[in-house]
């Protein structure tokens, strides 16, 4: 279920899997798209480590926005940093969102 976390707020490892794959999907730079059958606008930054990808979306017939920070650590491991929502509202984004990929083929 996408959002799904545990009782202490942590995504369960195969919900954290899925959702490291789907955002390593996303294109660098501006994608549209749409999400709950509504077009998105989202803009993909990855730092040149590759240890940061920051993301930001926007409902393009709408006020709804997604952003946040996923930092990709040594240590205790990958750490998502929502921008004032919840981690749920972000993961079910990610997991949900469908790129148009012929535009973004075209921008590259």
């Amino acid at each position: 279920m996408p959002g799904a976390m545990t009782a202490d707020g942590r995504t369960p490892p195969s919900m954290q899997a899925k959702f490291e794959d789907a955002l390593a999907k996303l294109p660098d730079g501006y994608v549209d798209g749409y999400f709950g059958n509504r077009p998105w606008g989202v803009t993909v930054k990855r730092s040149e480590d590759r240890k940061r990808t920051w993301l930001y979306g926007e409902q393009l017939s709408g006020s709804d926005i997604v952003s946040f920070n996923f930092y990709q650590l040594a240590g205790p491991g990958p750490i998502l940093k929502p921008c004032e929502m919840s981690s749920a509202k972000v993961i079910e984004f990610v997991l949900g969102f469908e790129p148009n990929t012929a535009k973004a083929a075209s921008c590259s």
